[in-house]
């Protein structure tokens, strides 16, 4: 790698930055638990960028730029880890994102989710669907609950990613881990392949096109324990998301196959600590119980509510639930909570009494 490109990996491992932004036109920036701090270096030059963002792309890497105008890949540092890139044109040239992927798996008590969530795993079959934007942490969660899988159950997981980013060691699972655009031309027919491949687990980096969604469905249907994302916020708009995913003739059919074989729907943010050191994921899950499926199978999505107000004690949680419980302890501030929260007006209380307090401490 260029020693300019790893000196600032460097740096954003030191500042346990999440993600290091190289643009022409201006210096780099490193993202903070959550936001984005320039580096005390000049501005980038077209050619700097240049310089240093191809030497990290292989031939084939960069035949993907060339016909596409953008590429992700993963690459390995040595001792700084792994990062996952992401490289573009831009109207000033190349522009590149490199996310930390941090080295070690996390475990899903490490990262404090709920118990329930660890329960849903250990069940060998169904789907699970860890949903949230970009940058949520999703793609941490799917990674612990590998691990969790691998370390506790004998079997073959499959995992499809684009990249690989968290490298899986043997532990008492087979590991095959395949990469899009690599190992093979797409999710779709990765998956495909998976079916073949003797799988106990398959996880499926994100379900982008209705063949993937489908094929995804009819492998939990199958009795093999399928992982997945998706790029929504809450459960009722991750069960709509699906199923307008197919034309209309097909919804009553999808709904049913979704019904009998989801397990749990996870819908996850970061937020930021109230010391500002830090952030933890915050979720809202979702079990399929009895009246879950039915809501799902006759199209009432939007009740799905409700049914988590009434399935606390079976494990599920609301998202704005655990914001609330967050700023009780003072883990975070009433404001984090308000701009991530479903319902904002429950927050809003909160939010005027800090600001209050704040007046009242600089007077």
């Amino acid at each position: 790698m260029s020693p300019r490109i790893d000196a600032f990996l460097k740096l954003a491992v030191e500042q346990q930055g999440s993600d290091l932004h190289l643009i022409s036109g201006l210096p780099p920036r490193i993202r903070v638990h959550g936001l984005l701090q320039s580096v005390h270096f000049r501005e980038l030059s077209s050619g700097d960028v240049e310089l240093m963002l191809s030497e990290i792309l292989t031939p084939q890497q960069h035949e993907r730029l060339l016909a596409s105008a953008a590429v992700d890949f993963a690459i390995d540092a040595g001792e700084l880890g792994r990062f996952r890139c992401n490289v573009y044109r831009h109207s000033r040239g190349l522009g590149g994102v490199l996310r930390a992927v941090p080295g070690h798996v996390p475990s899903l008590d490490e990262l404090g989710l709920p118990a329930s969530i660890k329960l849903a795993v250990t069940q060998p079959k169904g789907l699970i669907l860890v949903t949230g934007p970009t940058g949520s942490g999703k793609s941490t969660t799917m990674a612990a609950m590998v691990d969790q899988i691998n370390s506790t159950r004998r079997g073959h997981i499959v995992t499809i990613e684009d990249p690989i980013e968290y490298v899986h060691a043997f532990k008492k699972c087979v590991m095959t881990q395949r990469e899009v655009g690599v190992h093979a031309p797409s999710f779709a027919e990765a998956l495909r392949d998976a079916l073949r491949e003797d799988p106990d687990v398959v996880l499926v980096g994100e379900m982008r096109d209705p063949e993937t969604i489908a094929l995804a469905l009819t492998a939990a249907e199958t009795g093999i324990q399928v992982l997945a994302t998706l790029h929504t916020s809450g459960a009722s708009r991750t069960i709509d998301r699906i199923v307008n995913a197919f034309p209309a003739r097909r919804h009553d059919q999808v709904r049913v196959m979704l019904a009998d074989s989801l397990r749990m729907i996870v819908s996850q943010q970061l937020v930021r600590t109230a010391d500002g050191e830090g952030r933890i994921a915050v979720a809202e899950v979702v079990i399929n119980t009895h009246a879950v499926a039915s809501m799902i199978r006759t199209g009432n999505s939007h009740k799905l509510d409700s049914a988590i107000q009434t399935g606390v004690s079976a494990g599920m949680q609301s998202l704005d639930g655990a914001l609330r419980d967050l700023v009780r302890e003072g883990t975070i501030t009433g404001e984090e909570a308000h701009a991530r929260a479903f319902d904002k007006g429950q927050f809003e209380p909160l939010v005027a009494a800090e600001r209050g307090g704040a007046r009242a401490e600089r007077v």
